[in-house]
C-alpha cells in the first residue's frame, strides 16, 4: 500500500511539475530565444557554462522547438481522474494502479524523448565543449554524492552556479 501511495504521489508530482514547466514555456515570447542567446544556457542546465557558437545555439533552438512541437501534451483528464480516485469515498486500488502505471509509462516516454534530444544536442558540441560538459557533470555528481552521504564538499568541488548562489545569500 505504501509503495502504491508513493508511486501515485510521484506520478502526480511529476505531472504537476510538467504542467508548470509547460505553462512557463508557453508564457515566454516566441522570439525570446532568438534575441537572447544566453537563454538557451539558462533554460537547459545540461549546457550551463558551455560557450556555444551562434550556429550551435540555432541548431539547439531548432531541436528544442521540434521536440516541443512533437511531444505529446500532458493529459489533464488523467490528472482529474486521479484526483477523483484519490478523493473517492471508497479507494479503488486497481483503478489507481492502472492509471498510475499509464501515467508513469507516458512520463518514461517523455524522458526517453528528451534524452534523445539532449544526445543530439550533445553531439553538436566540439570535443573541447564535451570535455567541459563532462567535467561539470562529474562535479555535480560529486556534490550530489556528498549531499546524499551528509558530507559538505569543499568550495572548490562545487559547480560555479552553486558557488554563485551561496555567495549571493551571504
Amino acid at each position: 500500500m505504501c509503495k502504491v501511495a508513493a508511486m501515485i504521489m510521484a506520478s502526480m508530482l511529476s505531472l504537476s511539475s510538467s504542467v508548470v514547466l509547460a505553462e512557463s514555456a508557453k508564457s515566454l515570447p516566441a522570439d525570446t530565444l532568438a534575441h537572447d542567446g544566453n537563454m538557451l544556457d539558462r533554460r537547459n542546465t545540461m549546457f550551463d557554462g558551455i560557450n556555444l557558437t551562434e550556429q550551435q545555439r540555432q541548431q539547439m533552438r531548432d531541436l528544442m522547438h521540434q521536440a516541443r512541437k512533437d511531444s505529446p501534451q500532458i493529459d489533464l483528464k488523467q490528472m482529474d481522474t486521479m484526483h477523483e480516485l484519490v478523493t473517492a469515498k471508497n479507494f479503488d486500488q486497481a483503478a489507481v494502479r492502472s492509471l498510475a502505471e499509464k501515467i508513469a509509462q507516458e512520463q518514461v516516454n517523455r524522458q526517453v524523448e528528451m534524452a534523445r534530444i539532449r544526445n543530439l544536442m550533445f553531439n553538436l558540441l566540439t570535443p573541447e565543449q564535451k570535455e567541459v560538459l563532462n567535467q561539470k557533470h562529474e562535479q555535480r555528481m560529486q556534490l550530489l554524492a556528498a549531499q546524499i552521504s551528509g558530507v559538505q564538499p569543499s568550495s572548490d568541488q562545487q559547480p560555479t552556479s552553486i558557488q554563485k548562489r551561496a555567495s549571493s545569500t551571504e
